[in-house]
């Protein structure tokens, strides 16, 4: 059985009083008292079903931003679709950068693949986790040259003449 209206707006009053004195750097257990929570848990749960309900809020807001942005991206997609399948350079050009748009904002996309890698791009030297071999591994990724060498504790000079 759901509260009634009033209720609920003593519990919104007593929410936002929540909100703002933990956002003045108030405790729980000061705010469990101070607004007649049973315990600091139950002022911390509130917190949390409050937090709970905004970001839910916030989601629905997102959804229909997004919704109203896909919608106005096909429109102008449509005003430019004839000319562009027609031949006209200009358009297709436009409905080209629409559709990456529409891609970004649908999250089509594939995501950017990173790699870490070591000298000249192979393979990370790994060793036993000594701090030593961790300053060297500081120093080759700052360096160029010959990983076998710089390994060895040699240092790289920079210049390339031997």
């Amino acid at each position: 059985m759901s509260a009634s209206k009033a209720q609920q707006a003593v519990t919104a009053e007593r929410r936002a009083e929540l909100i703002r004195m933990r956002r003045a750097g108030h405790d729980f257990d000061h705010i469990a008292q101070a607004l007649g929570y049973s315990s600091r848990k139950a002022a911390s749960r509130d917190m949390c079903r409050a937090l709970e309900v905004r970001r839910d809020e916030e989601a629905l807001e997102v959804s229909l931003y997004r919704q109203e942005s896909r919608e106005r991206l096909l429109a102008l997609l449509a005003s430019v679709w004839d000319d562009a399948i027609n031949g006209d350079l200009k358009a297709h050009e436009q409905a080209r950068k629409i559709i990456v748009d529409l891609n970004r904002l649908d999250g089509v996309d594939m995501p950017t693949r990173a790699e870490v890698s070591g000298p000249d791009g192979g393979a990370v030297p790994l060793g036993t986790g000594a701090l030593a071999e961790l300053q060297q591994l500081i120093t080759i990724a700052g360096q160029t040259g010959d990983p076998d060498t710089l390994l060895d504790g040699e240092q790289d000079t920079g210049d390339d003449t031997d």
